[in-house]
């Protein structure tokens, strides 16, 4: 997954049937065998609910009186044992079978069931009236969130099964789930989606989407099938979101060595995902957010997500981590090859810049005292992404790209859809180059501390980055002397990077010589080095006042939304003319640059005043609980800068104190006590008792 995700392992004792509970709980892995799993399930949207039926089949290994299906919030109607009633106890987390078992092949398990989850499952749009023309949408999270919520299975990811499974939705919808489409039917308004998976995978990795979709299919050079899926509204963005993707696929395959492992690989976007993305098994789920157009694609893709999920099918699905402390070799090796892979598309400049960067913020985090070793249960995503990534760009820097790419295929045909430990993985490289690797554990697995020194020396290993350090040591030395060192670096061709590190070293400067090495800045036509300008440029010149006014016209949407902005606080006197030129520039899937559009015309006198109440409403719509989450966000932000919140605005704030996306639900939270700061916004919220929620009620009155 894209940011930190922990797989949680939650243990229920059963303290009525069996007499050693958590023993048997702990035990059960090495106890039974879970082989295969055929399930039908319907989704009923309008109810938010989900029913069905599973049937397990598994081998017993050691004589039992019990055994669990992890289950969560969930009714039984009906369990079967090897095709006999049996008795069980559902405890609200797991269903305790009761039976003694003995040493035996060819068990069976079946469970009819239904459940309202509280967590995993996500219905986007569904409570709204038909006159809403929104998109509706069902999405599933099992990582952090427990698949079963929504299925009787397996929370421990130690346990993995070979899961057939049949999906009931309405037939208007477009479903992915997890593996090959064997098959699909239609009864009266449903449309069943048969989908088979012929090798064994960890719950957690479980997951279907539906909604309106338009899909793309390929093949990979190895013939593997590959399902590109957009909203129908969003069609004509279909090629830049997916832009490099099988490029991408293609490079995995050769670079790992070993053949993806999966019949198929999909990919959909989803409206207000809790992640980045998330690598199911042969399914990633992404978020919305990321869908984009060629223009924003210079500033804000796909790519990196997209490699980096695709990277799990290997390392995380194909083999599991065996405990917390193993975590990286998930996210760890996703960024690491993520990481190849976009070095491949982009250059090696884009490679060591990124670790670079990485670098630059383990060593502050290190500094303040405040690193952790790659191999800490619950560590942060900087530690397991960019921590464990340089880890293995150092590793393989150690032993040779051939003595690590020839580990790396040990350890995963040794590991396949199995679990595995960093000492496993340790293990097959000391055995492939003959190294003793325990300094290089202790130093950049198992100490707290960031190894700087080597990494810098690394670093050096590309002469851009050396050329780059030699720009950055001028930071303190006055113009006039590094003069000739920063137009040189301004050359063509120029870097992007250290292009924007002269910019950013002019910030402030207003002398004859800033303003020429200004305009040689803006004449590289280099679109980072202009965003540079726009976004570190306050004051602009008269000089340079046509210079800026061409940033409006540059591919990039964050430089024509800063530009704007900075061209409105310089020059009023010529704000039509800008607001004319950038009228029908969207930006985004955040509206950043609309947003900002509508909220200068309100707070421009005279500009457009016959369309007053309509651009307000436009602006202020957008807070609507149907928009996408990174939309709303945005309105909220612009309608607080100019203080004029409706009383729909309030209750659509409250609405997202409560939102199952933490980063938004936070946003809205923080928000909200800033305005109860204010005594006419308290009486305001005080007021709106009768339209909040029982939750949204009591949260308002804890804020009072």
């Amino acid at each position: 997954m894209k940011y930190p995700l922990i797989a949680f392992f939650f243990c229920f004792c059963w303290n009525t049937y069996s007499q050693a509970p958590l023993a048997d709980s702990l035990d059960q892995i090495n106890n039974i065998n879970f082989k295969k799993a055929e399930a039908e399930i319907l989704v009923s949207p309008k109810e938010k609910s989900v029913s069905g039926t599973i049937k397990y089949d598994f081998y017993v290994l050691k004589s039992i009186d019990s055994f669990y299906v992890d289950a969560r919030n969930m009714q039984f109607d009906e369990v079967l044992l090897n095709g006999e009633s049996t008795k069980f106890r559902n405890t609200g987390q797991r269903i305790w079978i009761k039976n003694e078992l003995k040493l035996s092949e060819n068990n069976s398990l079946q469970l009819k069931y239904q459940a309202k989850p509280k967590d995993a499952v996500y219905f986007i749009n569904w409570e709204l009236p038909d006159a809403i023309d929104a998109p509706k949408q069902i999405w599933t999270q099992g990582q952090g969130k427990y698949t079963s919520n929504w299925l009787p299975s397996f929370d421990d990811q130690r346990e993995k099964v070979e899961f057939d499974i049949s999906y009931h939705f309405p037939k208007d919808l477009e479903v992915i789930a997890n593996g090959r489409l064997s098959g699909t039917s239609v009864n009266d308004s449903l449309k069943i989606w048969d989908f088979d998976m012929q090798s064994p995978m960890s719950s957690y990795l479980l997951a279907f989407a539906a909604g309106n979709y338009v899909v793309e299919e390929t093949e990979s050079a190895s013939g593997v099938g590959l399902q590109f899926y957009m909203p129908v509204s969003e069609e004509d963005k279909l090629e830049p979101t997916y832009r490099h993707t099988k490029l991408i696929f293609d490079f995995m395959e050769n670079e790992i060595g070993v053949a993806y492992p999966w019949q198929n690989y999909k990919q959909a976007p989803v409206r207000d995902f809790l992640y980045s993305g998330m690598e199911n098994t042969s399914a990633t789920i992404f978020d919305h957010a990321f869908i984009t157009d060629s223009i924003a694609f210079k500033d804000r893709n796909y790519v990196s997500v997209n490699a980096h999920e695709m990277a799990h099918q290997w390392f995380g699905n194909l083999v599991t981590a065996e405990t917390a402390n193993d975590h990286w070799l998930h996210e760890g090796f996703a960024t690491f090859y993520a990481l190849l892979a976009e070095r491949e598309i982009f250059g090696d400049d884009y490679y060591y810049w990124q670790l670079y960067e990485a670098g630059e913020r383990l060593k502050e985090l290190s500094d303040r005292g405040k690193g952790e070793p790659v191999t800490k249960a619950n560590a942060s995503s900087l530690t397991y992404y960019q921590k464990g990534a340089w880890a293995l760009h150092i590793l393989r820097e150690k032993v040779g790209d051939v003595a690590f790419t020839k580990a790396v295929k040990n350890y995963l045909a040794l590991y396949k859809f199995k679990t595995a430990t960093t000492e496993n993985f340790i293990a097959e490289v000391e055995a492939v180059s003959n190294e003793d690797l325990s300094d290089f554990m202790s130093k950049w697995l198992n100490q707290t501390a960031f190894q700087g020194f080597a990494a810098l020396n690394s670093l050096k290993n590309s002469e851009f980055i050396k050329k780059h350090l030699e720009i950055l040591a001028l930071r303190e030395t006055p113009l006039e002397k590094k003069e000739e060192f920063l137009s040189a670096a301004l050359n063509f061709p120029v870097s992007d990077y250290t292009g924007q590190e002269v910019v950013y070293q002019l910030e402030g400067e207003t002398s004859e010589t800033a303003l020429k090495l200004y305009k040689k800045a803006f004449a590289t036509n280099n679109i980072y080095v202009r965003q540079a300008i726009a976004t570190s440029m306050e004051r602009i010149p008269q000089q340079l006042k046509a210079s800026f006014e061409s940033l409006l016209n540059d591919e990039s949407y964050i430089t024509q939304q800063t530009a704007l902005l900075k061209l409105w606080m310089n020059f009023p006197q010529e704000i039509s003319v800008y607001l004319d030129k950038t009228r029908e520039v969207e930006g985004f899937t955040n509206k950043n640059v609309r947003m900002l559009w509508l909220t200068l015309n309100l707070v421009t006198p005279g500009y457009d005043a016959q369309n007053r109440e309509k651009t307000y409403n436009e602006l202020s719509g957008y807070t609507a609980t149907h928009y996408p989450i990174e939309v709303r966000e945005n309105a909220f932000g612009y309608l607080y800068q100019i203080n004029s919140f409706t009383n729909q605005n309030l209750l659509d704030l409250m609405q997202g104190t409560q939102h199952h996306t933490y980063r938004f639900r936070n946003y809205c939270r923080q928000l909200l006590t800033e305005l109860l700061k204010n005594e006419e916004y308290r009486e305001k919220f005080l007021a709106l008792d009768n339209g909040l929620s029982q939750k949204e009620q009591d949260f308002l009155k804890s804020k009072l």
